[in-house]
């Protein structure tokens, strides 16, 4: 890999995970003991109960969002499914990064039977998580996820055959129809205490009639511009819109960004994920939709914001009703 240098893969630019003069443990300090009123919804969240089994109704795409990073592609008659995670805390311990919010554990990993793609953007504990991959990922067809994230599959008992790792700028096409390319984000890698072995991607789709954008986490640069020209324009883009601070600007973007990232990629639709389901970070919890449907509206950028479960259809039915301002 040529980003690969002193013991560890790079970003392409310098990326700090915090600004000079932040330590880790004024962070510590701020996420645990200041007062960030807001975090969770009052009460449980609005769920559409999807249909997961069925096949699309017309050839446009279709997407399903299960809260955070997890959502379900409908495709050409395919199922791929990307970042399921369906456990109630996003990492190892159940006292950090908080429970899932009420309302968005209607669905569970057990219902996802025969996915024909499982995606997985990066190794980080709240876009592979180890209970829903040990239900979903021995059934799934194929497998695609970025270099180096194949060896936790493996050691989870997941077939090496069924692995497709990509490094950046690389491509392949599953079942004849899909192509997915690895393309650069912006962000770092690790499940405990060594960064940076395995790499963390964006994931360019295209099929027969479209082209989609599946963001996975990254904070802004110039790279989404320079993937908007070489592969733009894209009729959906799904990028990140939450887990942001001060603190850490270089690794989440802030709403603002999420909407400049789409405009730089040529999206003609924008899809914001990465909220709606777990606190980690200290913002309210509606905060970033908030802020994103503010900046789109600026932006004149077109947006769509279904309800968990709901099933968006690409040229169709594009939901942007504010349910979040109901909680």
């Amino acid at each position: 890999m040529p980003n690969y240098r002193d013991g560890a893969l790079q970003n392409l630019s310098i990326t700090p995970m915090q600004p000079e003069g932040v330590s880790f443990f004024t962070i510590l300090k701020a996420f645990f003991f200041q007062k960030n009123p807001g975090k969770s919804p009052d009460k449980a969240l609005p769920f559409i109960t999807p249909d997961i089994a069925g096949k699309t109704k017309n050839n446009n795409p279709e997407i399903i969002w299960f809260g955070h990073s997890s959502y379900l592609i409908k495709v050409d008659g395919f199922r791929i499914l990307v970042d399921p995670i369906f456990s109630k805390t996003p990492s190892p311990f159940s006292f950090i990064g908080g429970k899932a919010f009420l309302g968005t554990d209607v669905v569970n990993a057990d219902q996802f039977e025969n996915i024909d793609i499982l995606l997985i953007t990066h190794d980080h504990y709240d876009h592979l998580d180890y209970q829903s991959i040990l239900k979903i990922a021995p059934k799934a067809k194929s497998i695609v996820t970025s270099l180096g994230v194949g060896e936790h599959l493996e050691k989870w008992g997941i077939i090496t055959e069924k692995i497709n790792e990509l490094g950046w700028n690389q491509s392949i096409t599953l079942f004849n129809k899909l192509n997915f390319t690895a393309v650069p984000a912006r962000h770092f890698t690790g499940r405990k205490f060594k960064r940076n072995q395995t790499l963390w991607s964006a994931f360019l789709l295209k099929t027969a009639n479209y082209k989609l954008f599946l963001g996975g986490d990254s904070g802004y640069d110039t790279h989404f511009a320079k993937i908007g020209e070489e592969f733009g324009p894209f009729d959906l883009a799904l990028l990140e819109c939450g887990q942001y601070h001060e603190y850490w600007p270089y690794i989440h973007m802030f709403p603002e960004q999420t909407v400049q990232a789409a405009i730089d990629l040529k999206a003609k639709v924008l899809m914001p994920v990465h909220w709606g389901k777990f606190s980690l970070a200290m913002h309210p919890w509606n905060e970033p939709i908030k802020r994103i449907v503010e900046a789109a509206s600026l932006k004149q950028l077109p947006l769509v914001t279904p309800r968990l479960g709901e099933t968006v259809i690409l040229n169709e039915y594009l939901p942007t009703e504010n349910w979040w301002l109901e909680q």
